[in-house]
């Protein structure tokens, strides 16, 4: 292999695999990055087993090849670099790696790409576009409400559902749930269900930062990868086994009171209860006000914790229905609020033991879920 490749591209292609690098793993290999040449072009690969991700950048091929080399030690030094041009050369009998840029110059023991752990090609199944802006907006407001915890593995997934021509991303950590639904460019022909792990998606919406072009969703016909293709890079992941819980069961279908108030005004009066709320369990209090004629509806946010203090907030709001009292844990209402992009929300609950309903208002395709706490009035 006898390949040069401009310093900054190289840099930019190994932070991209660099995040499907394994850290904790009992196969060393998984550490190393795979470095190939392809039609002409660079192609750089990582892989952590449940995820890969491939990288192609421009570079001038002298000789074909390839090899494995540790992923870390690349990354540092190559971004430690000038900007300059970077000519790279393989020794096949040692299998060293030889990089020159400027008056820099470094060999780095590799193991062959033979060892390397095979890429599941995902070519046949369901496919689908989706554009970018959507598909990012979609994680954002969902990604978070996955569980973190490992107890219940489907939990850790992003239920995805491709129906006709639309996606809908749905995530639950017992605590809450997030659904989210979004158009599909081409539509598919039979209605399909499976679990994306949150890692997987959360990675995505990084590499699509940047990307201006529709994003290639491809679904094996087993359901057990899914493959995403972007501009220049392309991520496979394993998918979640199992059965994700029937979750439309737990979206109320009625209130008897409904609120309406200012995204920022809430999420501020919801953070500063927090500080609060800390050595609280988290809880803050919501008290809902019906108007008068005269004076408008609001919402009282509050928190006390025995030991440090108390804390209530006041913000306007145009109620509907009854007087009402809920507490949430803090931390779940900051999440939602701070991903909306809406300049409204509303709340709609039924009682302090029910959950609560949250949407932004002037869109019907988001809903957010949340528990209740149990506290003493």
């Amino acid at each position: 292999m006898k390949l040069s490749c401009l310093q900054e591209n190289l840099n930019r292609g190994l932070n991209i695999v660099g995040r499907a690098v394994a850290t904790r793993t009992t196969l060393p290999i998984t550490n190393n990055v795979l470095l190939a040449t392809d039609e002409g072009r660079l192609k750089l690969v990582a892989t952590n087993l449940e995820m890969a991700i491939s990288c192609w950048i421009g570079a001038k091929i002298e000789e074909e090849g390839a090899i494995t080399v540790p992923a870390r030690l690349l990354t540092e030094f190559v971004s430690s670099l000038p900007g300059d041009t970077i000519d790279i050369q393989l020794s096949p009998q040692t299998k060293t790696l030889g990089l020159k840029c400027a008056r820099y110059e470094a060999r780095i023991s590799g193991v062959d790409a033979k060892e390397f752990p095979p890429i599941p090609g995902v070519d046949d199944g369901i496919a689908t576009k989706v554009e970018v802006e959507a598909l990012r907006q979609a994680i954002n407001q969902v990604v978070f409400a996955a569980a973190t915890e490992e107890s219940r593995p489907v939990l850790t997934g992003i239920c995805t559902q491709f129906e006709g021509d639309s996606l809908t991303l749905a995530a639950a950590d017992g605590f809450r749930l997030a659904v989210y639904k979004l158009p599909i460019a081409d539509a598919v022909s039979q209605k399909t269900e499976v679990i994306i792990p949150a890692r997987t998606l959360a990675e995505l919406n990084r590499l699509i930062a940047e990307q201006e072009e529709a994003v290639d969703i491809t679904l094996n016909p087993n359901k057990s990868q899914v493959l995403f293709r972007l501009k220049n890079t392309e991520l496979v992941s394993q998918l979640v086994q199992g059965t994700f819980p029937n979750y439309s069961q737990l979206i109320p279908q009625s209130y008897n009171t409904r609120v309406i108030v200012s995204v920022s005004d809430f999420l501020r009066a919801t953070k500063t209860a927090s500080i609060f709320a800390r050595d609280g369990s988290g809880i803050v209090r919501l008290v809902i006000t019906p108007g008068s004629e005269k004076n408008p509806g609001k919402i009282s946010v509050s928190a006390r914790s025995e030991e440090i203090g108390d804390d209530v907030g006041e913000i306007d709001a145009t109620v509907e229905g009854d007087e009402a009292k809920i507490a949430f844990n803090g931390k779940y209402l900051t999440d939602v609020l701070s991903v909306l992009h809406e300049a409204q929300v509303a709340l709609e609950t039924t009682n302090p033991s029910s959950p609560g309903l949250i949407r932004p208002v002037g869109v019907d395709n988001y809903t957010h879920v949340v528990m209740p706490m149990f506290v003493q009035w």
